[in-house]
Formats: structure tokens, C-alpha cells, sequence
């Protein structure tokens, strides 16, 4: 019983890490490809360059903050 239990608890756990793993790659992803698109979006002076602009500023700052939590809890894992 104890080994089932022990086997179960160690098997959810990798599962929710790999699960906090997939969407920590696919934020930082997801946030360098707001960036690229915002600073090639900055060069251009067209209505669709200003709009794709401001349309990429406004999921930057959650990405940041997600990217800041990911770096906060890698440093504190190695200390």
C-alpha cells in the first residue's frame, strides 16, 4: 500500500513539473516573439505597424512579470 502511494504521489509530481515546465518555455517564447514583433512593428510607420504596436505592449507586461517569477524561483532552487 505504502509503495502504490509512494509510486502514485512521485508520478504527480513530475507530471505538474513537466506541466509548470511546458508553459514556462512556451511564456518565454511567447515573450520573445511579442518583443521581436514590437521593435520590427516600431520601425514602420503604417496604421497596421502603430496597431501591432500596441497590440503586442499589452501582453508584454504579464509576460515580464512571468519571466521575472521563472528566474526568482530558478535562483532560489540553486541557493
Amino acid at each position: 500500500m505504502i509503495t502504490t502511494v509512494t509510486s502514485v504521489t512521485t508520478s504527480t509530481m513530475m507530471s505538474s513539473l513537466m506541466t509548470f515546465t511546458v508553459i514556462g518555455v512556451g511564456a518565454v517564447v511567447t515573450l520573445i516573439l511579442f518583443l521581436t514583433a514590437r521593435e520590427l512593428a516600431s520601425t514602420g510607420h503604417s496604421r497596421f505597424s502603430l496597431y501591432l504596436t500596441k497590440f503586442t505592449g499589452i501582453g508584454i507586461l504579464p509576460l515580464v512579470m512571468v519571466f521575472t517569477v521563472i528566474v526568482a524561483v530558478k535562483i532560489i532552487e540553486i541557493i
